[in-house]
């Protein structure tokens, strides 16, 4: 049994992780997102502000002396990530050879496949814009028309997916039919089916409503009213009753605060 005693950091400016939305505090935080999220770490994470950080917050000067002669040599970035671990000691060996051996997973695909994962990982933190940034990005690229449908069709899904979540409907209306047009699959009409009910403007084209059958609008319907349901309870919902509740004038003034605080979150998002 071995114990590992933190190290006291007193950091006056924690560093942002831009990918993340997050700041962190300590090197272990720091080791912790290089760790559980190497595919957020791979690429352009290692640059002078986070060598400034680790020097002068993280009081690491030697560390970062390491790194900086690395990175300015152009060595591989992913060693660099290995280095840091190691000096922090957060981790064990062991731990970090399977790290290493899961980063060297996600080099071995494709250019276009690794795009794919990495734009996947945002949105799977809520990283909308960003994820909608390389989604479109591979889609501009050359080599995309020379993947198969079912990959084309997975990376308009997403990118609906991704227009959805930040309310740009029409958008992802036209995703999802590019996405169904490659693959065929019902799940894509089912999620055109729930736009339609979202904003009435939009609607289920007329060649793909043969290949609905009537159980299946059935069964949208009930998921569709199952969700409304299920987003009655929500908090947000709750703020929005409690606010209508209010007299006119402090309604406004919490309307304006309420909005305010969901273009922050949003931003976020984006």
């Amino acid at each position: 049994m071995s114990v590992i005693f933190c190290r006291k950091e007193q950091v006056s400016h924690p560093y942002f992780i831009e990918s993340l939305g997050v700041h962190v505090y300590t090197s272990q935080e720091l080791c912790y997102v290089i760790y559980h999220h190497p595919l957020l770490a791979m690429d352009d994470f290692i640059n002078q502000n986070l060598i400034d950080f680790i020097r002068k917050e993280l009081d690491m000067g030697f560390t970062a002396l390491k790194m900086e002669r690395r990175m300015k040599a152009g060595e591989n970035g992913d060693e660099t990530l290995f280095l840091f671990l190691k000096e922090c000691g957060y981790y064990t060996s062991g731990e970090i050879n399977g790290l290493r051996q899961k980063i060297s997973g996600f080099r071995k695909l494709s250019s276009l496949e690794y795009a794919k994962r990495k734009a996947d990982y945002l949105f799977e933190y809520k990283q909308y814009g960003k994820a909608i940034a390389f989604y479109i990005r591979i889609l501009e690229d050359v080599r995309y028309a020379r993947m198969d449908h079912g990959f084309q069709g997975r990376i308009w899904n997403n990118l609906g997916a991704c227009y959805a979540r930040v309310f740009q409907l029409g958008k992802a209306m036209e995703a999802y039919e590019q996405a169904y047009e490659k693959t065929g699959d019902q799940v894509i009409l089912k999620n055109i089916h729930h736009l339609t009910k979202l904003n009435p403007k939009l609607s289920l084209k007329a060649e793909y409503q043969s290949a609905v059958t009537k159980e299946a609008m059935e069964a949208w319907e009930a998921d569709f009213l199952e969700a409304g349901e299920e987003a009655k309870e929500c908090k947000e919902q709750e703020k929005i009753k409690e606010l209508f509740a209010k007299d006119p004038i402090r309604r406004m003034e919490e309307a304006g605060r309420m909005v305010e605080g969901w273009k922050q979150e949003y931003r976020g998002m984006a």
